[in-house]
């Protein structure tokens, strides 16, 4: 399954991680005319890789880019390409590892998947779902506030969540999901099994079925008169619990 029919990926961390990893190639990488420093860097890891490197003004890039935050650099790249469920579920068996996979249910915010896919990169989670429909793809933006996790991280994208859960239930893998108010404290909960976290989107939270495929739901206490947590914090501070426990810290 391919990712966006056009992608540029902008931003010196994003490109400067396509241009180290193996996940895709890029066709272009155009830099702001007269840049130094780790522009320099850039351009010298583009040709060492044999792609080309043209030189732009900086509307020309925020033209390429179609956002003015490029920091004097856009790649014009394949397609991100996603995963399905049992390429997911064989990194884990691979590695010899305990698994850990992330969820998302209709996040719809670029910059909060962004957000999730460098704090899974960081926690070591294996693989990312998202919804097909009604939520966030691998675009520009995301990748850009990833600053280069989306290089990192593979994501499946799943037309139907329930069924994708159903999959990680069969393969072993503990559903919890994250939910405001309602289930067990989540530093009371065991997560040092293989677990998928499950988070919601930015306004609904998770819907009613997906909540109710969850094996365990969890929340992240909050003081009174305090509101939620967004989803990207959220995903963090769950993250971090279950590296803790997993961790005995």
């Amino acid at each position: 399954m391919a990712g966006d029919p056009e992608d540029r990926l902008y931003g010196r961390n994003p490109v400067r991680e396509l241009l180290r990893s193996d996940a895709r190639r890029a066709d272009e990488v155009a830099v702001l005319a007269g840049g130094r420093g780790p522009i320099d860097e850039i351009v010298a890891l583009a040709r060492r890789a044999g792609i080309k490197v043209s030189y732009r003004t900086r509307d020309q890039l925020t033209a390429m880019a179609g956002s003015d935050e490029h920091q004097g650099v856009v790649a014009r790249v394949l397609p991100r390409e996603y995963v399905d469920l049992d390429a997911l579920l064989a990194i884990p068996r691979a590695r010899g590892s305990t698994p850990l996979f992330l969820a998302l249910d209709q996040v719809q915010d670029p910059r909060n998947l962004g957000a999730l896919l460098r704090t899974a990169a960081a926690f070591g989670v294996h693989g990312v779902v998202v919804a097909k429909h009604h939520a966030v793809g691998l675009t520009g933006v995301a990748a850009k506030a990833a600053t280069g996790a989306v290089e990192l991280v593979p994501v499946a994208r799943e037309t139907n969540l329930v069924n994708a859960l159903e999959t990680f239930k069969q393969a072993g893998v503990w559903v919890y999901g994250c939910t405001l108010g309602k289930g067990a404290p989540i530093w009371a909960t065991d997560l040092t099994g293989p677990v998928c976290l499950v988070l919601g989107s930015e306004g609904g939270g998770l819907r009613p079925l997906v909540a109710r495929t969850c094996d365990f739901l969890v929340t992240i206490p909050m003081p009174a008169g305090v509101g939620s947590l967004n989803v990207g914090a959220a995903g963090a501070v769950a993250l971090y619990e279950v590296t803790r426990q997993r961790a005995n810290l």
